[in-house]
């Protein structure tokens, strides 16, 4: 999956460097609930045990080869949400230097499609915390809609006991 600019693809041990560069920014993982970084081994740690996925990757910079990002979907029973069985849950980063680029929103449409094309998902779902209201925008600007519905995300190691807004978009490919 991939853009001009970008491409979606599995992490690797070679990552961890990178990951660590921008997962230990304190303004980062916060917003997404996780703490930040402490060391590169912890970063493999994570690369080996939470990315080693078919349904999480690293977003890559075309220009530098590097891992800037992290995109990818829970499926039912792993979401922090309610959701059907048929449906999804996206999550996103982006490390700070690029925010404000519109490279979260060219990963997300990706996602999107390989969610609804390749994947057959119902309905997409997505969270953001309210005092990160540019991740809420991204997800806009990917013709998510607000539910009205918040919810606590109990199992992040931040944020946990505070509340999210929900997020949803339908799969419109099937429908006539």
């Amino acid at each position: 999956m991939q853009t001009e600019r970008i491409l979606l693809r599995p992490w690797s041990d070679g990552d961890a460097a990178a990951l660590y560069k921008y997962a230990s920014d304190p303004e980062v993982g916060p917003r997404a609930g996780w703490p930040p970084h402490k060391s590169v081994e912890e970063s493999l740690e994570i690369i080996r045990t939470l990315f080693r996925s078919d349904h999480i990757w690293a977003i890559e910079l075309k220009e530098t080869g590097e891992a800037i990002g992290c995109i990818g979907y829970y499926a039912h029973g792993e979401s922090n949400i309610d959701i059907g069985e048929n449906d999804a849950e996206a999550g996103y980063w982006v490390a700070r230097p690029y925010w404000n680029r519109g490279i979260c929103t060219e990963a997300l449409r990706l996602l999107v499609d390989h969610c609804f094309r390749d994947k057959g998902f119902s309905t997409l779902w997505a969270d953001y915390f309210p005092e990160n209201p540019a991740s809420g925008k991204v997800m806009e600007k990917c013709g998510f809609h607000d539910t009205g519905m918040t919810n606590r995300c109990s199992h992040l190691q931040l944020g946990g006991d505070k509340p999210v807004r929900i997020m949803r978009l339908d799969n419109t490919l099937n429908k006539q």
